[in-house]
């Protein structure tokens, strides 16, 4: 939709000189997904891929499992005085035989990581909701060496970030470090959301023989993405959180953090990587 950047002027100030000039940065807009025509959720993201975005968010959801749950994807009408479309508003028809969810604050609270529900009831939301388990037989095993040139693979394909430098991104690679997939966007959450949504919608849901690589930390929220999308391996290139690490563990996720040269740590599910156990 041509609106993954834009435009500001700025004052410029190198070693005392001053000028002005314009400056290309990253777009952030809201997008509101609706489920049946019932508002869901809000989220704040870079536009482009928002069907994607809206698939992989129900995933995570445990809503969606297959392309064929979804009927359709639709933009709603904006909210522009002349009436013309924002393309800020996403509608996901189910289809017939899919259940719809009760939607309520209690059951969607917990899919952010700022959420005031405790750990034990974050968990318990994924381990009920999950339609995936991780099932990567023969067991995916991965070379402390193929993990380190990954960072590097993933910010060669950054090219809105070259622009801007101010995108998250998330790619999925193959056990073998082939590139899937990538996607950028304001928050490190959408451009996984974004993966995966494109991932159901071809079909290839679960992703059991893949890595995913997430550009910044290791949340819970990002840890629950990469269960209920039935990744094994979850690589990050700054550190994971406690939550992120017990959910990890409990779901049989290979985690590892600080992903950077030939540096890393390995939180949970050491056997998928070669050589620690």
């Amino acid at each position: 939709m041509g609106r993954v950047t834009e435009r500001r002027r700025t004052i410029r100030i190198r070693d005392g000189v001053v000028s002005a000039r314009s400056d290309t940065l990253v777009a952030e807009e809201p997008l509101e997904i609706r489920l049946n025509g019932k508002p869901l959720a809000i989220t704040m993201r870079t536009p482009g891929d928002d069907f994607a975005l809206a698939a992989g968010f129900l995933v995570s959801e445990g809503v969606l499992a297959a392309a064929s749950d979804v009927r359709s994807i639709v933009y709603c009408a904006g909210a522009k005085d002349d009436g013309s479309n924002t393309y800020n508003i996403v509608d996901v028809r189910l289809a017939p035989d899919v259940p719809v969810p009760d939607i309520t604050l209690e059951r969607n609270v917990y899919t952010t990581s700022s959420c005031g529900l405790c750990g034990k009831a974050s968990l318990d939301a994924v381990r009920t909701t999950a339609r995936f388990a991780i099932d990567d037989t023969p067991p995916v095993l991965v070379e402390p060496s193929l993990l380190a040139v990954l960072p590097d693979r993933l910010r060669a394909a950054q090219q809105v970030f070259d622009r801007t430098g101010g995108l998250h991104a998330a790619a999925l690679f193959t056990e073998h470090g082939d590139m899937l997939d990538v996607r950028e966007d304001v928050g490190r959450h959408n451009a996984v959301d974004k993966l995966i949504g494109r991932a159901l919608r071809r079909d290839l849901l679960p992703l059991s023989r893949s890595v995913l690589l997430v550009s910044g930390r290791a949340s819970f929220e990002l840890a629950q993405k990469a269960v209920m999308a039935g990744v094994p391996v979850l690589a990050a290139v700054s550190a994971p959180s406690s939550l992120a690490v017990d959910l990890a563990a409990e779901a049989g996720l290979t985690l590892v953090g600080f992903l950077r040269g030939t540096s890393m740590n390995v939180y949970a599910g050491a056997s998928r990587v070669a050589g620690t156990v």
